[in-house]
């Protein structure tokens, strides 16, 4: 960008992270605890897998807050 005296990129994307998405360089996630039916849950679903139920049965059973303000985790599946 330095060479081309650039100073902003811009472009579209499609990319969605959902159950499927194979993670190339992510080993870990720190996020908060997201609502169901979000796009932020299924990024934890694509990262955990089918494990993503036990973590948030786990929040749920110790009354752990949820959305942006809440409680966070660290994630490794």
């Amino acid at each position: 960008m330095r060479e081309q005296g650039m100073t902003e990129l811009t472009g579209e994307t499609e990319i969605l992270i959902a159950p499927g998405y194979e993670f190339k360089v992510c080993q870990g996630l720190i996020t908060n605890f997201h609502l169901p039916g979000t796009t932020l849950m299924l990024l934890v679903a694509a990262f955990l897998g089918d494990d993503w139920r036990r973590v948030y049965q786990e929040a749920l059973t110790n009354e752990y807050r949820f959305l942006s303000f809440g409680d966070s985790s660290l994630l490794i599946p």
